[in-house]
């Protein structure tokens, strides 16, 4: 018997609840936010005064006053250990793109030969992680280990738990030695600041703002993911190696039936949905919404609107607790942007905004031709698009995230905009200086009087749009499973800061007494200049991808082809006009991200070489050894179906000898070590493998199969 065969015969014979862990009693409210040191838990420890200097720092951006640090440090430990935990450690998103951690117990012996528990204002603010051990591109070599990592007052510091104990975890920056940042927070924090203080500048035409007011960028982000019993994972090299699945014949019934999305969720699937979510609330992130997605196997969880840098912190716990609670159930979770061929992939919605005071700047109103304010950051975004879009494309970029865009299933590589009929409407009177009206929904009467009139919108939505206004928010759909946030929103908050400092300066030359018609012209000259962004038609098809060529639009359909823009002068301008990376940060992320490229499909290229030639040779051999065997016996007795089985062994034959040439081909291909004629000879091994799925005996094939993975569970 297989692994393969044992793996479907186990998952097939357990029961219900065999995997449930329990919940035991859960109150909801009261449990939200127990394991994290957030403004509640501050106002019962802290003195008012530090309560009020922290607040200050975390809401206004006000600079840390140091003399606050110890307090606030033994605080931190007393709470942290009055709820488990052992050790602390400064949490850091280094360029890998996952998290980084190093666990410290807060003991020091003492002179009896006991410990006290200590954690001063040093150990929280600064830690010295090895920053040589870390993707830098260049900033730091081998022998120039000290980075530190800083302590980031915005983001609450909480607890992680296992099976045995706990620890503090402190959500920190991560920098060089130098002073470059070697992170993915430190850019955002920079971005958030540099579009905060644009966007005052527009907002001081309509109303008055002061110096320490803010703008804040909100992201609510949607995770979609794959569950695979952890016993199909354990027998696929692939899957352990990569993420993905590199060969993998297609099931008959797969997602055509469009059965699976928002479908009834299995009983072993919503238990481990329901830990999920205990245990994302206990961390204070507001998870909102789960269902199945379009893809068998595929599912979707989704978190309410939070200021950026803490979305994207949690959005990091959210994929470290899918995988951890998955574990525990006998899944594991998958969130590679394309584990399976022929199926929809996994993307990450980026719902972004802006806010001030608690108002949407994005929230056009049931007029929204008289909302000046909402047109002015509108048009700002919309020129921000068009001019940068080289950089969105960019932010979503890895070797993962290529196989899905433009696939049919995700947005394209093109990025356009999606603004719906009202909103073009009001877009094209505004081009032609003459705002009149706004159109408006009606309501649905769906034919049944029983049911109720339902409020019809003024617009339908667009799927197939990579940035597509929805509302009061804009959602890039392009961001991948995988990523983390930051990239998409550090670029996100960068152009459109520039953009609105354009238009502040152009704004400052309309004459005050004449200032909404001149506002007008403004306006009607970035729609002109930058309308050709703008689509909202089907960016799957063909004809899409013609129109956008005359356009001018770009079709950056692979990574490296938009790696290079990185580095334009246009780009490195940008980048150090508003303080979020200098020129050496810029071009260490270019080579960072390169280099990750280059690594994953190397990898990837060795496994497949692997696979095909220790799993895949050996099986179709052997099959070729039955039909030899049975083709001698048959003749033996008679001729009487040694035809077929002649011919059966021919095609086998044929299909033996094509593996082996292209196993040829991928082995010097991966000793050259080109990226491009890696996935070429990769795909040529992955034909013939999966058509010798066809023809292996089902008893022998040694890879769990895709039928099984997406269905058995």
């Amino acid at each position: 018997m297989t692994t393969r065969s044992e793996a479907v015969r186990a998952i097939s014979a357990e029961k219900p609840g065999d995997t449930c862990v329990s919940s035991g009693g859960f109150s909801l409210t009261d449990e939200y936010g127990t394991d994290v040191f957030n403004l509640r838990t501050m106002k019962k420890v802290l003195s008012k005064e530090v309560v009020r200097s922290l607040t200050r720092t975390i809401r206004e951006g006000a600079p840390l006053d140091p003399a606050i640090t110890d307090e606030v440090a033994t605080a931190m430990k007393n709470w942290a250990v009055g709820r488990g935990a052992t050790h602390f450690t400064h949490w850091f998103q280094p360029l890998t793109g996952a998290t980084a951690e190093k666990h410290d117990s807060f003991i020091e012996p003492d002179d009896t030969g006991g410990v006290l528990m200590n954690f001063s204002g040093k150990n929280l603010v600064q830690g010295e992680p090895d920053a040589s051990s870390f993707p830098s591109g260049g900033i730091r070599e081998t022998f120039e280990a000290r980075g530190y990592t800083a302590w980031d007052p915005s983001s609450p510091a909480f607890i992680r738990r296992d099976t045995h104990g706990a620890t503090l975890c402190i959500p920190t920056a991560f920098c060089s030695y130098t002073g470059e940042a070697l992170d993915k927070k430190t850019p955002l924090l920079r971005s958030m600041e540099a579009v905060s203080e644009k966007a005052k500048r527009v907002l001081s035409f309509f109303r008055e703002v002061s110096a320490d007011d803010v703008v804040r960028t909100t992201l609510g982000a949607e995770q979609e993911y794959f569950l695979v019993d952890k016993r199909f994972y354990y027998a696929r090299e692939d899957l352990v190696q990569t993420g993905r699945t590199l060969f993998g014949k297609l099931s008959a019934k797969n997602q055509q039936m469009d059965d699976h999305y928002f479908g009834s969720i299995k009983s072993r699937v919503i238990d481990f949905m329901s830990e999920l979510d205990r245990e994302l609330w206990r961390l204070g992130i507001p998870a909102k919404t789960r269902h199945n997605e379009v893809a068998p196997a595929q599912f979707e969880l989704a978190a309410q609107f939070e200021e950026t840098n803490i979305a994207v912190d949690h959005n990091m716990l959210v994929m470290e607790t899918l995988r951890s609670v998955s574990d525990r159930h006998g899944f594991v979770c998958l969130l590679n942007e394309k584990p399976f061929a022929g199926v929809n992939g996994s993307g990450k919605h980026n719902n972004w905004s802006l806010s001030y005071k608690g108002e949407n700047l994005l929230e056009p109103g049931e007029d929204a031709h008289k909302n000046v304010q909402f047109l002015t950051f509108l048009c700002a975004i919309i020129a921000a698009v068009d001019k940068h879009a080289d950089l969105l494309r960019i932010a979503v970029g890895s070797a993962g995230n290529d196989h899905r865009l433009g696939a049919n299933e995700a947005p394209p590589a093109i990025i356009s905009m999606f603004l719906g009929s009202q909103l073009t409407d009001v877009i094209e009177q505004l081009e032609r200086e003459d705002l009149s009206s706004t159109k408006q929904g009606g309501v649905m009467n769906i034919g049944a009087e029983i049911l109720p009139r339902l409020p019809m919108d003024a617009t339908d939505r667009n799927r197939t749009s990579p940035f597509a206004f929805t509302g009061n928010k804009f959602e890039f759909r392009a961001v991948g499973s995988s990523h983390s946030c930051a990239g998409a929103n550090i670029v996100l908050n960068t152009i459109v800061a520039e953009s609105l400092d354009e238009l502040a300066t152009r704004m400052e030359s309309i004459d005050r007494d004449n200032f909404e018609a001149g506002l007008q012209k403004v306006l009607a000259d970035t729609i002109k200049y930058h309308k050709r962004i703008i689509f909202n038609g089907d960016n799957y098809s063909d004809a899409w991808v013609k129109e956008a060529e005359k356009r001018g639009l770009l079709n950056l359909k692979t990574t490296p082809e938009a790696l290079p823009h990185l580095l334009s002068e246009k780009n490195r301008a940008l980048f150090s006009m508003y303080n979020v990376m200098n020129e050496r940060e810029l071009e260490s992320r270019h080579e960072v991200f390169t280099e990750e490229y280059t690594h994953t499909i190397d990898i990837e290229g060795k496994v497949a070489l692997d696979i095909s030639r220790t799993k895949i040779l050996p099986a179709a051999i052997e099959q070729m050894g039955v039909y030899a065997s049975t083709l001698k016996a048959v003749a033996a007795l008679s001729r009487v179906g040694s035809k077929a089985i002649q011919k059966e062994l021919d095609e086998l034959g044929t299909c033996v000898d094509e593996l082996s040439t292209a196993n040829e081909a991928l082995e010097a291909a991966v000793e050259k070590g080109g990226a491009k004629e890696i996935i070429a000879a990769m795909e040529a091994v992955r034909t013939s493998v999966d058509t010798l799925e066809e023809c292996v005996d089902d008893r022998i094939w040694p890879l769990p199969k895709y039928r099984e993975m997406l269905f058995i569970m």
